[in-house]
């Protein structure tokens, strides 16, 4: 057992959890039995090269198709999907390059920049600047997706889930589709990227909770860094396919939100190759379940609020044995982040009863916020949770079924009287960078 982000004190370590700006820090005394699960991202082999040298890098050898150039030639209608305000793509490493290359192809192409909003709100013109820099938004062409307007989608077809892949027309009318994005862990579409940018990306509110339904999340495949069998992902990509996404430009990047990786290329196989790259750098493997495992959401501006925080918490679900208890320390100033997600919540006379609704509900009728509760209910079901948060939500949290600590070594003392002093401590300083394994003992 070795200190993080602290050191040895005299009769105990201390770890320092991200949480909100601040960061937390936790006590553990030396004999307890504690692990601590991170990522090795930060240990991936430096690169002397820029970030704007690693993603050309990847533009000039692009997997399993041609240039960007190459297929823009002929093309007039062009249409790149850009990630929003909620993503941290670093897209002035990578716009101004695909820009370039498209009108190396082809001059007079009439470029779209289509911002993939999913279910979110718009993005502000400001947001748009610190993504892209004023020269872009001033001289290019940008249209902000509204899954809401269903005026603005065309019907491309049936997905192999049977709901209909309705797309906003500025893709589906366009000579090429073609898009930028990161890669990240996905708590049930297994990894971000790729794909997503279609779906949910430009999609509409019936596509996107036709893709979230019930079934699908129910899947045991529907987890973090889980790709094959996953039927979310199978509709993705198929949703990809037909609405024509030809080409991406995807990268990693670190705690520090700066590019250490990138591909591009088909769709489809350059996002496995950089899916594959990823996995190898995040996936942690428990010595043991844990009785007790502790996590966060990352810290600012991550754990904002609980509906988001759902995300860390399935890593400690992940490294928990089946009635291990989950310590959450997010802090939550916005609160719940979702009303249908709170009153689900709070009004179920248990999380059993509540998955048992969940599950009766078909694909087409699937309510806003409804995976998010489900995935909720999931861990509630086989967990006790005491959520670490702001004074100021912790009676809502009480409501919604958790038990409440005012800091991380007051959650752990509460956990402990109930697991003994004995009992075998899982620390996720960020459970969102991690895919952890289930451990088999």
């Amino acid at each position: 057992m070795s200190p993080v982000d602290g050191g040895r004190m005299e009769s105990y370590m201390q770890i320092k959890l991200p949480y909100s700006t601040t960061g937390m820090l936790l006590h553990l005394d030396d004999d307890m039995d504690v692990e601590v699960l991170t990522s090795s991202v930060e240990n991936m082999p430096k690169s002397d090269k820029t970030e704007d040298e690693i993603v050309l890098e990847a533009m000039e050898n692009p997997i399993g198709s041609p240039k960007l150039s190459e297929l823009s030639r002929g093309k007039q209608k062009v249409v790149i999907i850009c990630s929003d305000h909620t993503r941290p793509v670093p897209s002035r490493h990578i716009i101004p390059f695909m820009l370039r290359e498209i009108r190396e192809g082809n001059p007079d192409a009439q470029i779209t920049l289509l911002i993939a909003t999913g279910f979110h709100r718009a993005t502000t013109k400001e947001e748009l600047i610190g993504k892209f820099g004023e020269e872009i938004v001033a001289n290019e062409t940008i249209v902000i997706h509204d899954s809401q307007d269903m005026g603005a989608m065309v019907n491309m077809g049936t997905l192999p889930s049977g709901a209909p892949l309705l797309i906003n027309k500025v893709a589906a009318e366009a000579d090429l589709l073609v898009s930028e994005g990161f890669i990240e862990t996905h708590f049930f579409a297994g990894f971000s990227g790729g794909r997503k940018s279609v779906l949910p990306g430009v999609s509409s509110r019936v596509t996107v909770l036709g893709n979230h339904c019930s079934a699908f999340i129910d899947s045991p495949y529907s987890r973090t860094g889980i790709l094959e069998n996953n039927p979310i992902h199978k509709d993705m990509i198929a949703a990809s396919k037909m609405a024509g996404q030809r080409y991406i430009v995807n990268v990693i990047i670190d705690a520090d939100k700066k590019v250490v990786y990138a591909v591009a290329g088909d769709a489809v196989k350059a996002h496995e190759v950089g899916c594959r790259f990823l996995s190898d750098y995040c996936q942690v493997m428990p010595e043991r379940a844990a009785d007790i495992a502790i996590a966060t959401n990352g810290g600012y501006p991550l754990d904002q609020n609980m509906y988001q925080s759902v995300k860390g918490m399935t890593a400690a679900e992940a490294a928990a044995k089946e009635d291990g208890i989950i310590i959450m320390v997010s802090d939550c100033g916005d609160g719940h982040g979702g009303e249908g997600f709170y009153e689900a919540l709070k009004n179920c006379s248990s999380p059993a009863e509540l998955m048992e609704e969940i599950l009766k509900v078909p694909q087409d009728e699937t309510k806003p916020d409804q995976w998010e509760y489900q995935i909720q209910c999931r861990i509630l079901m086989r967990h006790k949770v005491i959520y670490v948060l702001c004074e100021q939500y912790r009676e809502m949290a009480r409501e919604m079924g958790f038990q409440v600590a005012a800091d991380v070594n007051e959650a752990l003392e509460m956990a402990i009287q109930e697991k003994g002093r004995n009992a075998h401590i899982a620390v996720i300083p960020d459970g969102v960078s991690v895919m952890v394994k289930k451990s088999e003992k």
